[in-house]
């Protein structure tokens, strides 16, 4: 993908606003095109490596999301580990407001439910928790663990607030060379895809970006 060569620093803005956006709207387009079979066998592969990891990682309060727009479905990997015992909380987000970070409540199987302003179901009661892990759904992503979400910046702000331990989770079909990341972008501690658990390496970090240092 190539772009006139910018005349000033608004036409290069311009250029990486364009570009995130064609990265963002194609890894969409390729999810949303896959079968029910092909998605369902993706997601059984990824599900296999993040049960693992979560072992591995021992949340205690564990922040996710409900499947949107063919985003991966975690809720048996959820219930799951839910199930293992011990005190578990798992956790879905809530938007506040727009421009604001969001918050989390306790969810269970039999919570009761209702759709946020875009349709997303979340827990009508509880307390509000801070998960120490949460499980970000990635659109378009690099090695260097920076995500492309739906552009509104509701999960950079809730990352840069609550500071847990993330866990990028997404189809490899959504795997870019560079999202170009920004300097508010927050890079994953850990990327799990159909094809495994990855640890990513930054070679560099966005301008006041802050990092999780687990």
């Amino acid at each position: 993908m190539s772009f006139p060569y910018p005349t000033s620093d608004a036409d290069a803005c311009a250029n990486v606003d364009a570009a995130r956006r064609a990265m963002r709207d194609q890894a969409l387009k390729a999810r949303q095109a896959l079968s029910g079979e092909a998605r369902a066998d993706l997601n059984e592969r990824l599900v296999g490596h993040l049960d693992g990891l979560l072992v591995r990682l021992t949340p205690a309060v564990l922040g996710f999301c409900w499947p949107y727009r063919a985003e991966p479905d975690l809720r048996a990997c959820v219930t799951r580990w839910l199930a293992q015992g011990g005190a578990r909380i798992a956790a879905l987000p809530v938007v506040i407001d727009k421009g604001q970070a969001m918050a989390f409540r306790p969810w269970t199987p039999d919570c009761a439910m209702k759709p946020d302003r875009h349709g997303i179901p979340h827990p009508v009661a509880g307390e509000f928790v801070v998960p120490d892990v949460v499980l970000v759904p990635l659109n378009a992503f690099d090695a260097e663990g920076f995500r492309l979400g739906y552009g509104g910046g509701y999960f950079d702000r809730t990352l840069a607030r609550m500071q847990p331990l993330a866990v990028g989770v997404g189809f490899e079909l959504g795997r870019v060379a560079s999202v170009l990341p920004q300097p508010h972008d927050i890079a994953m501690d850990w990327i799990v895809t159909e094809a495994g658990v990855a640890r990513p390496q930054p070679r560099h970090t966005p301008a006041d970006q802050p990092r999780n240092s687990r």
